[in-house]
């Protein structure tokens, strides 16, 4: 199973660049402070800054600039003692910084060539991070395999902005997205399947996500950059190109790919050992339901579930190495939980529900918003029974802590969710709920059976079903340790 492979300090690799690990953490730092200063000082009146069609700076701009720049300012801070010795840490600073720089000038660009150049070069660099250690043929392939996904989002994304701007006559983003209600709808159609297959591919989403459970090889600060921060742009490309997939009528599709990668990604997660590849299903997952909320037409909330989503992974990656000890094997405990235990459950899920509607607007209306509704009843459910089943609790704190931590949990989210809506408000049909249709109830039905049988083990007692899920779940055969050399 691949793994973290540092090179450790000979007497040809003693060289070290002590300037450069120190000066490019402090550069990044300045800039989120300086993004985050900017945002928090133009909150009330949100700025728009544009440059002959080349440049766009709004508040999605500097969301997306104070977001990224906060974790690449982490995890180079990180990994300056973290690859201490590491014979291409200089490399890794220089790829990293490389990736963020990709990400911020993609978020303020606004001509299709600057858009698309950036896309291309987010996938470069992310994909020398990957392979950042030359001399592992693992990394090598591994850096190889995911570039050809790489590319092929890119040239995805190339035909569907030439397409655009050709039936357009805009060279613009922000000119595209106002004028696509005007197009022919194949050209509306083919494009939309062409970003819809761009922002899938960068987000490791079925059939799609081997790429992801392939790209071990890359140093800790890599995965933690790569999965708090690359997968995610799969969500900023489809919010510039909302009004794109509203009028070409495939939010649907996007909802089906979306719940359909997040089940099987979370029943593939209880089957690996390997604590990357944990985390590595657990992201693909959580990119599943960020294309959900894409498909429901909340693309605002998606936005605010890839924040959350980074946080998370970023700190799970970097202290991933606390859980690399002796284990022995243990019994699995089987779903059972006792009446009186199901009916607390049930209260705080649709306590949960209610409290998340209040703050929100979601789910008062006979719309999308109530699939996501029933998605944080389910969230919250879910943390109950863990608590309930918790033995070292009485019964006075299975009943607090629950009410406690699921209150606190969803005021910050709907806080986070409402700065994230007006943050967005300059970007086309970020919160535009669809009306719900017989494919949401149909789809929702499955979702919930495909949880529960999750959570009951029931595919473990069907064998077909067990041996796809682990099949689909391993990485490229080149890039585990096969090599001779």
């Amino acid at each position: 199973m691949s793994t973290d492979y540092q090179q450790l300090p000979t007497a040809s690799n003693r060289v070290q660049h002590p300037v450069l690990f120190t000066l490019v953490p402090i550069f990044l730092w300045v800039l989120f402070s300086f993004s985050f200063l900017t945002t928090i000082f133009f909150f009330d009146k949100l700025p728009v800054w544009e440059w002959k069609q080349i440049f766009k700076v709004n508040g999605f701009s500097l969301l997306i600039w104070t977001t990224v720049s906060f974790f690449s300012a982490i995890v180079s801070s990180y990994s300056k003692n973290y690859l201490k010795g590491f014979l291409y840490h200089k490399s890794f600073t220089w790829y990293s910084l490389g990736f963020t720089l990709s990400v911020m000038t993609l978020v303020m660009a606004n001509h299709i060539i600057l858009f698309f150049l950036s896309w291309l070069l987010m996938g470069v660099f992310m994909e020398r991070l990957i392979g950042v250690n030359a001399k592992w043929a693992e990394a090598k392939a591994a850096s190889k395999y995911a570039q050809k996904f790489f590319l092929l989002g890119s040239l995805l994304l190339g035909i569907a902005l030439t397409l655009l701007s050709w039936y357009s006559d805009e060279i613009s983003v922000f000119g595209i997205a106002e004028k696509v209600h005007t197009l022919p709808v194949y050209v509306q159609i083919i494009a939309a399947l062409c970003i819809i297959l761009a922002a899938v591919i960068q987000s490791a989403i079925y059939p799609f996500q081997r790429w992801l459970m392939s790209a071990m090889t890359s140093p800790t600060p890599a995965s933690a950059l790569m999965h708090a921060g690359f997968v995610n742009g799969g969500g900023i490309l489809l919010a510039f190109f909302s009004s794109l997939l509203f009028a070409s009528d495939t939010l649907n599709l996007l909802f089906i790919i979306g719940g359909v990668t997040a089940v099987m990604a979370q029943f593939t997660k209880l089957l690996q050992v390997n604590v990357k590849q944990k985390l590595a299903c657990s992201t693909i997952a959580q990119m599943g339901f960020m294309i959900m909320q894409c498909g429901l037409g909340f693309f605002n909330a998606a936005v605010a579930h890839l924040i959350l989503h980074g946080f998370y992974k970023a700190y799970l990656f970097l202290s991933a190495g606390e859980e690399i000890k002796q284990k022995h094997p243990a019994v699995k405990q089987k779903l059972h939980i006792k009446p009186l235990q199901a009916v607390v459950v049930l209260i705080f899920g649709a306590m949960g529900a209610v409290l998340f509607s209040y703050l929100t607007g979601k789910g008062t209306a006979m719309d999308s918003g109530i699939i996501l509704t029933l998605i944080v009843a389910i969230t919250v459910g879910q943390a109950t029974y863990n608590m309930v089943k918790e033995k070292s609790l009485n019964t006075f704190q299975k009943i607090v802590y629950p009410l406690v931590l699921f209150s606190l949990g969803i005021v910050l989210y709907a806080g986070l969710y409402n700065a994230v809506t007006i943050m967005m408000s300059q970007m086309p049909l970020t919160y535009a709920p669809v009306e719900m249709s017989w494919i949401h109830i149909v789809f929702g039905i499955a979702f919930l059976i495909g949880f529960f049988l999750m959570k009951l083990g029931a595919y473990r007692k069907i064998p077909w079903l067990y041996v796809k899920l682990m099949n689909d779940s391993q990485p490229y055969h080149k890039t585990i340790f096969t090599s001779k050399k």
